[in-house]
């Protein structure tokens, strides 16, 4: 079973399935359990639960069973959690995050950047040159924006995850 108190993985699930999502993995039911069963035991909407169900499906951290009633012909879904694929989840996240920030580092290396000194805008060059250097928010004159220490940021954040 995964620590739920563990934050990276409370953070991932949360960013998943929503606050109400998580409430409902932290009360489901042991063993396999119908949507009805789940909303109830964690006191959320049955939608809210179902929706919570399919994206963890999705993800491969819930796991479905169809069961026919022969008298009725009626389907029956049982849900069971599988949170033994939340590590590789994790990683599959971190990996995604990692060449996210590589391509923004990449970015703002190559880019020259100005801004507006109210806060209204950031701007790249070619975008200030096209609005002649002034906030199209407020008019005031656009400054240039030393961007290298937000860069060292981008990059520290990249050791950090690849080093984890």
């Amino acid at each position: 079973m995964i620590d739920m108190n563990d934050p990276v993985t409370r953070g991932y699930l949360i960013r998943l399935v929503g606050e109400d999502g998580l409430a409902m993995i932290e009360k489901m039911p042991e063993g396999e359990v119908t949507d009805e069963q789940i909303a109830q035991a964690a006191g959320i909407l049955l939608n809210i639960v179902r929706r919570t169900l399919f994206i963890l499906n999705e993800n491969k951290l819930a796991i479905c069973r169809r069961e026919r009633d022969a008298s009725s012909g009626w389907l029956t879904y049982l849900w069971t959690l599988d949170m033994s694929d939340v590590e590789k989840q994790l990683m599959k996240e971190k990996k995604r995050l990692i060449k996210n920030l590589k391509i923004r580092k990449d970015f703002e290396e190559s880019n020259v950047f100005y801004i507006c000194p109210e806060g209204c805008v950031r701007m790249d060059f070619k975008q200030a040159s096209d609005s002649a250097f002034m906030c199209p928010d407020c008019g005031e004159d656009m400054v240039h924006q030393d961007n290298l220490p937000f860069i060292h940021i981008i990059q520290e954040r990249i050791k950090n995850l690849e080093s984890r």
